[in-house]
């Protein structure tokens, strides 16, 4: 009688398209952090020269709060484009899928929602 083991990775059939899923999402997160630094080098975007003094500071003070919202945005992709490449060398490293707590294999379902965890639902819901 043949012995069902449990599986401890995944196949590379499956690791090349979880490779092909976080490619994708990659070229996206990049167009997204690239369309935000061009909306921070850009000067002005309404193009106008109010020269009322009370407008113009009004209009500063709107303008910084939404440049530290652009860069706090920016700041979260690169930190999500980080872990998309890291998750990228798993790939390579046929490491990919394996909770770092449990050990198990994470579930396809969860992979191809947040494809850069390294955690499983189990371990992730025992973290405070």
């Amino acid at each position: 009688m043949k012995q069902e083991t449990e599986k401890t990775r995944y196949s590379d059939v499956e690791l090349q398209e979880f490779k092909e899923l976080i490619l994708e999402k990659l070229r996206i997160a990049k167009e997204e952090l690239n369309a935000l630094a061009s909306s921070l080098s850009s000067p002005n975007a309404n193009g106008t020269d109010d020269t009322a003094g009370t407008y113009k500071t009004l209009e500063d003070g709107s303008a910084t709060l939404e440049k530290e919202s652009i860069n706090q945005l920016a700041a979260r992709q690169k930190k999500f484009i980080e872990q998309l490449e890291a998750a990228l060398v798993r790939i390579e490293n046929k490491t990919y899928g394996i909770c770092r707590e449990t050990g198990k294999l994470i579930q396809k379902e969860r992979l191809r929602a947040v494809p850069h965890t390294t955690l499983s639902m189990e371990a992730k819901l025992k973290q405070y």
